[in-house]
């Protein structure tokens, strides 16, 4: 019996099969759980063709955070199949491309707030919307996908401060969700070759210096699943009194200095 045996699942974030949620997915669905999955507009169909590859072809559902309507008919859409949510992975994000690789006096605040309504106010958009499926629980998991806010990255700019408000906010939701018996907590990743990681000016230089860096190493494809085993650990009942953290999953980088 896995560690998620029974439980209700939704994973947003899968386009294709090198996403980080595609790698929780599998791993959840290996350790028990039922999973449906969200996609929108065109890249749905990546999304579905991905979701075909997982051990058992997941349902994707239509899911666009910034449209309060398919907010509400997804949460329809997750009582009519699953009755509750025992877990949710947020793993959602988008940044203007004036808003990564320019410096921070280029952006203009449209595109900001795009970015900062997409990459974290989704977070408590998303949870908000799954609240009465996620109370009914008992013991519900939300987890979240980071990287770590703490200091200025190359190239990273606005997509960094957008990280630092999705992390705040993952603590202010484990401070209001916790009497419904609802955790938060994150998942802040090493740099890892997916579609989103090579939007990011610059990611060449997290790759000459990581590594080296890191007292465990690391892997730029995360071939052992350490991301994907971390999210899944949380979203599991082996962490019925943690919330509010953020867990680091990125060799040990995040620890020393130069």
């Amino acid at each position: 019996m896995g560690i998620l045996e029974g439980k209700k699942l939704l994973i947003t974030g899968v386009l294709t099969d090198d996403s980080l949620a595609f790698g929780a997915a599998r791993l959840a669905q290996e350790e028990g759980a039922e999973v449906l999955l969200t996609g929108f507009g065109r890249g749905r169909s990546l999304t579905e063709r991905s979701a075909r590859r997982l051990p058992r072809p997941a349902e994707v559902l239509e899911l666009d955070v910034t449209q309060p309507d398919q907010l509400e008919t997804a949460r329809g859409e997750v009582t009519e199949r699953f009755g509750r949510l025992d877990g949710l992975l947020h793993s959602i994000g988008f940044a203007p491309k004036s808003c990564l690789g320019q410096g921070m006096l280029e952006a203009g605040w449209q595109d900001v707030s795009t970015m900062l309504e997409v990459s974290a106010y989704s977070l408590k958009a998303l949870v908000a919307a799954m609240l009465p499926l996620l109370s009914v629980s008992g013991s519900a998991s939300v987890v979240g996908l980071d990287f770590d806010a703490a200091v200025a990255w190359p190239g990273y700019d606005w997509m960094g401060v957008a990280k630092a408000a999705y992390e705040s906010l993952a603590r202010y939701l484990a401070r209001d969700l916790g009497p419904n018996r609802i955790r938060v907590n994150l998942v802040a990743a090493g740099p890892v070759k997916t579609v989103a990681a090579r939007s990011i000016p610059g990611f060449a230089r997290f790759e000459e210096v990581w590594d080296p860096r890191a007292p465990l190493g690391w892997d730029l494809v995360d071939a052992d699943g350490a991301v994907a085993k971390a999210c899944v650990a949380l979203l599991s009942d082996y962490f019925p009194r943690t919330t509010g953290e953020i867990i680091h999953v990125d060799g040990g980088f995040h620890a020393v200095g130069a």
